[in-house]
């Protein structure tokens, strides 16, 4: 597999980062249905905007088969970036090749010249098939302390389009 870090303003990685998304969104790990018009329009031009944004695509004889979109943030326990996954996807029919395996190992050498302290990612807890990819990664839950238990992922949504 050929893996490259998306050109936003390249319009084949553009239409490629959509198709895959799309892919993902209408999965039922992704939520089932497919991305709006308003996304579809609007989010290369917004991915392209943003300088923490990071997207790799994984291509297969020049057919993109994967996708991984990420974001820089920040530790403050370790005053330094991290980067969360945000994004994970491998199309149905090259599932079980250790693909994804190979965008989060690209993932890491950029983290590594960004001097990361860490990669974080959030999983339905019913994605079982991800879990084990995670943990077989060396991803674990995420604690500071054992008695005080594992951190939750919630959100509050604002807005949407």
């Amino acid at each position: 597999m050929n893996i490259v870090r998306v050109d936003y303003n390249n319009p084949q990685h553009a239409a490629d980062l959509l198709l895959l998304l799309d892919h993902y969104a209408r999965d039922p790990m992704g939520g089932g249905q497919p991305l709006n018009e308003w996304t579809k329009s609007n989010l290369v031009t917004a991915l392209s905007q943003r300088h923490d944004a990071i997207s790799l695509l994984g291509y297969i004889d020049d057919q993109p088969v994967a996708l991984l979109n990420a974001f820089e943030g920040f530790s403050t326990f370790k005053c330094q970036p991290l980067i969360n996954i945000h994004d994970v996807v491998v199309l149905n029919q090259f599932r079980g090749k250790h693909l994804a395996a190979l965008m989060f190992n690209a993932l890491e050498v950029i983290a590594d010249e960004r001097n990361c302290c860490k990669l974080t990612l959030e999983v339905l807890s019913a994605n079982t098939s991800a879990q084990r990819l995670y943990q077989r990664l060396g991803f674990t839950a995420y604690e500071l302390d054992p008695q005080a238990g594992q951190a939750l992922f919630w959100e509050k949504s604002l807005t949407e389009k």
